[in-house]
């Protein structure tokens, strides 16, 4: 397992934006405070599902539907050969606690502060 480290996105001009390949199960560290563009690529020649899955995440109210499960993270399928990104702020309720992405061993991730 790795902690995927944030990439500073604010600087001016042209900037390292390191990339890590995922393992079975990795780390990221939300900010709230910040806005944060998690990118997943998909280098292989089949499709692969990552879960975002904070580790205290269990129910959230939303008005007109309480009580939504949001424990077994959030999937998001990468094609073969394509890319997805998320702002994780818009998926901040499965964000609780230590974050894992889990299940998408291969997938390449970048996760900027913008």
């Amino acid at each position: 397992m790795a902690a995927i480290a944030s990439i500073n996105a604010s600087a001016l001009g042209a900037f390292a934006a390191a990339i890590t390949t995922l393992s079975a199960d990795d780390t990221i560290t939300y900010t709230p405070s910040k806005k944060q563009l998690l990118v997943l690529r998909n280098t292989t020649g089949g499709a692969l599902t990552a879960t975002i899955d904070g580790s205290t995440g269990t129910t959230v109210n939303f008005p007109g539907a309480p009580g939504v499960s949001v424990a077994a993270g959030y999937a998001i399928a990468v094609p073969a050969g394509e890319s997805r990104a998320v702002i994780l702020g818009t998926v901040s309720a499965y964000c609780s606690g230590v974050v894992h992405i889990t299940g998408a061993a291969t997938l390449t991730a970048q996760l900027f502060d913008i």
